[in-house]
């Protein structure tokens, strides 16, 4: 459509950047334009003025690439690029791609929903990674912790250094929020003995929830930040600089989302986890179901071993995870000693997020919970989904849980509105 046609604001990306980019005058620096001129000129009548053919395309050139030369229409089409792939990309990405990428080192997990690359090192996982991000698909990125000084991210160091910062802590038994002394949440990562106790003598499953994020992670943490910038599994897509990552190219006059960094850092409980008491079916993890406005990357950076009366072994742990209706991979890997499993994902596609928001809201109804109106299970966090739930959801919507557990060093990528719980 020409310009003066596109009087909406579109809801996908690509409707945003048109109907955004097909009001501005050609040349004009109004908003801080950070991009060179998109439009062509002469219309299918031949008459005089301007259309916008294919402004989203154009615009990735222009901002990304920056190759656009001001005097002349782009002619780079990324579309081009595509008509040269299979048409049938689910077929392509389940079937074919061990022809066409035989050099990366790679598996499937859960059910062929998720990309697991085992060898971070290879240069070529760009490729393999991008015919999966086009689907929106979850890739798991194994080994980042064997690029980072691993010193720097163990409880104890960060505690030495910051143990004196306030911030807010979150004990997800009983949603309660404190704000406090650092130092006493990691004392108590370790040391179950040292954790806070709540008021009928339990112990605290306590988070320390985005601290430090953004711009200050970056100026507390200076060294941190940059070993974390330089272990960024597929640099092309994730790192701030990154070719592909778009999110860091946009023009000045786009509102951005935060991309951090942030800092998660919370205790494990998994026999808490696991347990169905009616009472704990609204907060069972650390970061309960909740949808992401941008793509996340998680990196698990540092794995405690808690030591103390109550704490499950190892093989405890191993043994409650093998619970879990996890992949053949999954077990094979969590039978491997060279490995630390420290975090248990469940993943939702986006688009069954309408199925999974009637579910529990009917969830709630059956528990006799208050509804507000404005209510949204989703938006507000507040539902950890546990087992017994999960069947129910497979049983009656048809949404299947993607499960997936995140060993050290694992690096989760997730696309935007992908729902998850941890």
């Amino acid at each position: 459509p020409t310009a003066s046609q596109n009087n909406e604001q579109g809801s996908t990306l690509r409707d945003l950047l048109t109907t955004t980019a097909g009001k501005l005058r050609l040349g004009s620096t109004d908003a801080g334009i950070a991009f060179a001129p998109v439009y062509s000129t002469g219309t299918a009548s031949g008459k005089s003025g301007r259309t916008v053919p294919n402004i989203l395309d154009d615009i990735i050139a222009s901002v990304v690439e920056n190759k656009i030369p001001p005097n002349r229409a782009p002619k780079i089409n990324i579309k081009s690029e595509i008509k040269d792939e299979p048409k049938d990309d689910k077929k392509c990405i389940q079937d074919d791609c061990s022809k066409r990428y035989s050099d990366i080192q790679y598996s499937w997990i859960c059910d062929k929903h998720v990309l697991w690359l085992r060898d971070h090192k290879n240069s070529n996982n760009w490729k393999l990674f991008k015919e999966c991000w086009k689907q929106g698909r979850p890739v798991l990125v194994s080994g980042m912790h064997k690029k980072m000084n691993f010193s720097l991210w163990k409880a104890e160091s960060i505690s030495l250094d910051f143990g004196n910062q306030q911030a807010d802590i979150l004990n997800c038994k009983d949603s309660i929020i404190s704000n406090t002394n650092v130092k006493e949440f990691w004392d108590g990562f370790e040391d179950v003995s040292k954790r806070q106790k709540i008021k009928n003598g339990e112990t605290a499953l306590l988070k320390l929830k985005d601290w430090p994020s953004g711009e200050d992670f970056k100026a507390m943490m200076p060294a941190r930040y940059e070993d974390l910038l330089k272990s960024l599994p597929l640099p092309e897509y994730c790192s701030p600089e990154g070719k592909l990552n778009l999110a860091s190219h946009l023009p000045g006059f786009f509102v951005r989302p935060d991309l951090g960094p942030r800092l998660c850092s919370a205790y494990g409980e998994i026999s808490y986890v696991t347990m169905l008491d009616r009472k704990l079916t609204l907060l069972g993890g650390t970061t309960n179901l909740h949808i992401e406005v941008s793509d996340v990357v998680n990196i698990l950076v540092y794995v405690g071993i808690a030591k103390g009366n109550g704490v499950l072994s190892k093989s405890g742990v191993l043994k409650k995870l093998e619970e879990e209706d996890l992949d053949d991979l999954l077990r094979k890997r969590l039978k491997d000693s060279s490995e630390l499993p420290g975090a248990l994902w469940h993943i939702y596609a986006g688009k069954d997020a309408d199925k999974i928001r009637e579910f529990l809201q009917k969830i709630a109804k059956e528990q006799g919970l208050d509804l507000l109106p404005e209510h949204d299970p989703i938006r507000d966090q507040s539902w950890y989904v546990n087992k017994k739930l999960r069947q129910r959801l497979l049983e009656e919507y048809g949404v299947k849980t993607c499960t997936v557990i995140q060993f050290l060093g694992d690096a989760i990528i997730l696309p935007a509105g992908a729902l998850h719980q941890v």
